[in-house]
């Protein structure tokens, strides 16, 4: 028969470990991630928004609704992530957006998504063809929306050159609208950074009568700016029976950023992640397959160890076999079951023999009683009377008879009553009746 206060003994300290095993789990276990966040994207109807579109889709289909928001561009995506309070979890930034270091500490990039090259179109007759950069003084100059990360770039390499508001007519102006000004007069020549796959760039490039402007300097701002990179756009690349553009174009480019919170939830990230593979890894004018996306490389910003994973050894092991929350499921409860399993093994292996200890001391502890009641009998028969010894040997075989073992242990307490009975014909032998 079980005794429960031995398996009290034994089991209290079990659980007791266990609990702390789960509680120490639990404070590294991550909650679940979200089923919703919100990206912030750009200006209506550019790249920004339109991959932030397809986002959405890639992270529907895994059971997480994306709300894209719109903006007016990077300087305003990168505020935005700079608030706790803005509710805004990634956005698109472009390449050489400014830089406080309290982005260092609170925002990570998850990779360079494609190139953006800086377009400037010009007017027949505004500049010569063989013209640079420098010759746009005194122009009337579309420089992008206030707040736009076309604007930003397009003033330094303004500034770079000299050109400013004092001897140049800066025009902070944009989209759809700035392309029928151009063709009307209204300005001279219109800065746009964007992809190929720009609604706006294809409307430029196939209108007669403008062009883009060769920026033979291009591998000199690499220089000066080192969030650019050095572009060729070659000859007939947009359309060979049209032969746009008529010859080779050097430009220069910078790259579009995913950029995230620091304490957004990794799984949120992994399919960002995922999701940044699917849109932008076909190949382009100015990308080969799968070129992007890619580990950031400007130092912008710190890279998300989630990102240098991810660019490493791909999606996690789970996800590639496992839909997206059940792969999470899973993941979150090894990293509940590991440790209380590390515990839960080794403890119950040393259960049983704990308890097997504790029934054995209880029988042993009345061997001893047993063995030195027999000695003194032995040795000093006369100290008591034959009925004192026997009281004696009567109380060690009440507590043998009140010891609850099981089965396995039945053998040494029954062994244990043999020895008291042979301990009780030794007092009968050594002693005398009635004394």
């Amino acid at each position: 028969m079980l005794s429960w206060r031995d398996v009290i003994f034994v089991a209290l300290p079990s659980v007791l470990l266990l609990l702390l095993a789960f509680w120490l789990a639990a404070n590294y276990i991550k909650p679940a991630p979200p089923s919703r966040a919100v990206i912030s994207t750009g200006s209506e109807g550019g790249a920004y928004q339109r991959f932030g579109a397809l986002y959405a889709d890639v992270l529907e289909k895994n059971g997480v609704q994306l709300i894209a928001q719109p903006s007016a561009g990077s300087p305003e995506n990168l505020q935005r992530l700079r608030d706790p309070d803005s509710g805004v979890d990634a956005a698109f930034i472009q390449g050489g957006t400014a830089l406080s270091k309290a982005d260092e500490e609170t925002l990570v990039s998850l990779g360079e998504l494609y190139y953006e090259p800086l377009w400037i179109f010009y007017r027949d007759g505004v500049i010569k063809d063989s013209a640079s950069v420098l010759d746009l003084k005194g122009k009337r100059l579309a420089i992008g929306q206030a707040g736009s990360g076309t604007q930003r770039l397009a003033r330094e390499v303004l500034s770079a050159n000299g050109i400013d508001e004092l001897n140049t007519t800066l025009i902070e102006s944009g989209g759809f609208e700035i392309a029928a000004q151009l063709t009307a007069g209204k300005v001279d020549v219109v800065f746009v950074v964007g992809p190929t796959q720009s609604a706006l760039v294809w409307v430029l490039l196939y209108t007669k009568g403008i062009h883009l402007l060769d920026i033979a300097q291009a591998e000199a701002y690499t220089r000066r700016f080192a969030y650019l990179k050095h572009l060729v756009l070659p000859r007939g690349a947009i359309d060979f029976v049209q032969n746009i553009p008529p010859r080779d174009i050097q430009m220069v480019a910078t790259t579009a950023t995913l950029l995230a919170r620091e304490d957004t939830h990794p799984a949120l990230l992994w399919l960002l992640l995922q999701a940044a593979s699917q849109v932008h890894a076909e190949p382009g004018v100015f990308q080969k397959v799968a070129e992007f996306p890619r580990q950031a490389t400007n130092g912008e910003f710190p890279v998300a160890s989630e990102a240098v994973r991810y660019y490493t050894n791909g999606k996690p092991f789970l996800q590639r076999y496992l839909p997206f929350w059940a792969a999470i499921l899973i993941d979150r409860l090894l990293v509940l079951l590991v440790p209380i399993l590390a515990v839960f093994y080794p403890l119950f292996r040393f259960a049983p023999s704990l308890y097997g200890w504790r029934i054995r001391s209880r029988i042993y502890r009345r061997y001893g009683e047993l063995k030195f009641l027999e000695s003194e009998v032995e040795e000093a028969p006369q100290r008591h009377t034959r009925q004192e010894w026997l009281k004696k040997l009567d109380d060690i075989e009440a507590d043998v008879s009140h010891i609850r073992t099981p089965l396995a242990f039945a053998d040494m307490l029954y062994t244990l009553r043999q020895h008291a009975s042979l301990a009780r014909e030794t007092i009968i032998k050594r002693t005398q009746a009635g004394l």
